[in-house]
């Protein structure tokens, strides 16, 4: 069993830079076999589940070619096959594929997809929008199978009840080869739809409003090959900077697009957190005494729901009382009962997290439950007196680039052990 092992107590310094974005490059990946030629993407963190996607390409005929951050795909010789189970229940972004076979194909069969638990995740928006267009959706033993007629996905008007990113990419992929107009109305606005939409208009598709809560798209018949770069990661950067507040003397974050987190930045400067924002990147300097604040986690451009666990450790550092109310997954309170082993003084009422500060934490053997679970853990262990083991680090691989070895730059002492 491989886990991380953290000798808390230093302080870290340096410089750190950001990978490209994962939630991007999970639907970028997909969308890329929309194209009848190579699509280069750059920029693309080697992380899990870019390496699980890589797999169902592979079946699927499609060449690949991964070096350093540079993912060649040419699905030239694509053809359509079942999806495969296994690779669906580790990776919840490979729903995105539903859209692009629909698209590509006019046909395809996609396991329900899996990612971390973070309550429920309902497909029924995606579904809903892929019946709009004309697919008949059948559910037979948990495979989605999508069909659609002789003549194809035809454009339409489609409103999602609740705003949803996985939803709006999908329809995005599915649409753009549609005869005629669609529009998505209530459309999702975060920054990794507006890269899904430049990639997909790069390869030729015509797509306005990305970024808005309406997005408008002309069918074409065909599209072709070309490079793209993935925008870098603004969870991954509200990560570091998150740590930085919590146990940096000086560390420079960057390769950030500011705009991108501002949610989470304006929570840092209302605690008292000492930064420079520069044009692409963000110095943290060390903190001393920091006030206590409310979050509560909105769609974008709100504060994101992702970095409401890699803030917590930093606001047990406020003099008082904090309070975060998570409205995208309420349940997402996992860290909590971890954080409490740790001597956290941090609770959960009525699906808000309360926590009280400033208090000493200790080593001890925790569990990452999801992914960001795991970044609030090994923020919580670094801060920590002693040693701390985390188990389920293989939530915090999937999404996270090198993360050991950015880390130990920054002078944290962590390594991967094998129990």
């Amino acid at each position: 069993m491989k886990k991380f092992s953290i000798q808390g107590g230093k302080k870290l310094s340096g410089t750190v830079t950001i990978s490209g974005a994962k939630n991007s490059t999970v639907a970028l990946i997909p969308a890329a076999i929309l194209a009848d030629e190579p699509v280069i993407l750059e920029g693309v963190p080697n992380i899990q589940d870019v390496h699980s996607l890589i797999e169902i390409l592979n079946m699927m005929h499609v060449k690949t070619e991964f070096n350093g951050s540079t993912l060649m795909i040419d699905p030239t010789d694509m053809v359509s096959i079942p999806m495969p189970n296994g690779k669906i229940q580790s990776l919840r972004a490979s729903y995105y594929f539903m859209g692009a076979l629909l698209s590509k194909f006019g046909q395809g069969v996609v396991g329900l997809p899996g990612g971390c638990f973070l309550g429920p995740r309902p497909i029924d928006q995606h579904l809903k929008g892929f019946k709009a267009l004309g697919a008949t959706v059948e559910n037979e033993m948990g495979a989605m199978y999508l069909q659609t007629s002789e003549e194809g996905l035809t454009g339409t008007r489609i409103y999602f009840d609740v705003v949803s990113i996985g939803a709006t990419i999908n329809v995005m992929l599915a649409s753009v080869k549609a005869k005629g107009k669609t529009i998505i109305e209530n459309a999702a606005r975060e920054p990794e739809i507006i890269d899904v939409a430049t990639l997909l208009n790069n390869m030729g598709a015509k797509i306005r409003g990305a970024g808005t809560d309406v997005i408008r798209i002309e069918g074409v018949e065909e599209m072709h090959g070309c490079r793209h770069t993935i925008i870098p990661d603004r969870i991954e950067a509200g990560t570091y900077l998150a740590m930085a507040g919590a146990v940096g003397k000086e560390v420079l974050v960057q390769n950030v697009i500011v705009e991108h987190i501002e949610g989470l930045l304006a929570k840092m400067e209302e605690m008292g957190v000492p930064m420079e924002i520069g044009e692409d990147s963000v110095l943290v300097k060390e903190t001393t005494s920091l006030k206590p604040v409310n979050v509560k986690t909105m769609p974008y451009p709100g504060f994101a729901t992702d970095l409401q666990q890699p803030l917590t450790p930093l606001l047990l550092k406020a003099n008082g009382e904090s309070a975060i109310k998570d409205t995208i997954y309420p349940k997402r309170v996992k860290h909590i009962p971890e954080l409490a082993r740790m001597g956290a003084q941090a609770r959960v009422e009525s699906d808000l997290i309360l926590l009280e500060g400033p208090c000493e934490l200790t080593g001890a053997e925790v569990e990452a439950s999801d992914l960001r679970a795991g970044a609030c853990l090994v923020i919580a262990g670094l801060m920590a007196e002693g040693n701390t083991k985390i188990s389920g680090i293989e939530n915090i691989l999937r999404g996270y680039d090198h993360i050991i070895e950015k880390l130990t730059d920054l002078g944290a002492d962590i390594e991967m052990i094998e129990e």
